[in-house]
């Protein structure tokens, strides 16, 4: 039998439990009252999406910039040569190279969030594949993580580009904040990432797109959303 340390008791008591769904402001509202844990936890949307798995075209994957950040800093390294490194770095990346750099990763390092490429080191960077991928950390251009202009990518990132990918299960899971953001930050970004979802939608899904949506912190209760009320069309 599961059991529940004090604070997350305390907490449950004061919900109503008869309440089994919350519009985004009220959900948000019970997020931030939560009794919190002894460190800004991460708020995360997770999604439950009513894709067919066994069609790889009804992947939803896109990027969102949420207008408030993650609250995290995001450490990002750059694949590339010459004078793009020069730009990347002055951009702020963490970790910038080429041959080194992918050999490093290779042995087993992976000290960092995301990683952006120029689309010359792809070849490259291919033998990564089986380290990068199963983290989702391989750069692709559809997430704009491989582009020439590589001091742009790093900026959009380091401000709160981020991208989502549904998994395995059809379940997309997005960190849009800290509990300590204030909650009109947590809803506008928030807001940004249903859009994106609902705009992703496959054209070929069928039935409905998107079966729940949940906000819940790290350590804290997680609060699903009446999806009707959030404009997405199913």
């Amino acid at each position: 039998m599961k059991t529940f340390s004090k604070r997350i008791r305390s907490g449950k008591e004061k919900l109503d439990q008869e309440k089994k769904y919350y519009t985004l402001e009220e959900a948000i509202m019970q997020l931030k009252a939560f009794p919190r844990a002894k460190f800004d936890e991460t708020v995360e949307l997770n999604f439950n999406l009513g894709i067919d798995l066994k069609k790889s075209e009804q992947m939803v994957r896109g990027t969102v910039s949420l207008p408030h950040g993650t609250g995290k800093k995001v450490r990002v390294i750059v694949f590339c040569r010459g004078e793009e490194a020069r730009d990347a770095e002055s951009a702020g990346a963490d970790h910038v190279g080429a041959e080194e750099l992918i050999e490093k990763v290779a042995g087993g390092w992976l000290d960092f969030d995301v990683v952006v490429a120029h689309p010359e080191m792809m070849k490259e960077i291919s033998k990564l594949g089986r380290v990068l991928g199963p983290r989702g950390l391989m750069p692709s251009p559809k997430v704009g993580t491989v582009t020439k202009d590589l001091g742009r990518a790093v900026k959009d990132i380091q401000k709160g580009k981020i991208d989502f990918k549904s998994d395995k299960t059809g379940g997309i899971h997005v960190p849009i904040g800290k509990v300590s953001f204030t909650a009109e930050q947590i809803k506008e970004n928030a807001e940004a990432v249903i859009k994106m979802v609902r705009d992703a939608k496959p054209q070929s899904s069928k039935g409905t797109y998107v079966k729940s949506v949940a906000i819940c912190s790290t350590m804290g209760a997680g609060f699903r959303l009446d999806v009707a009320s959030l404009g997405i069309a199913n």
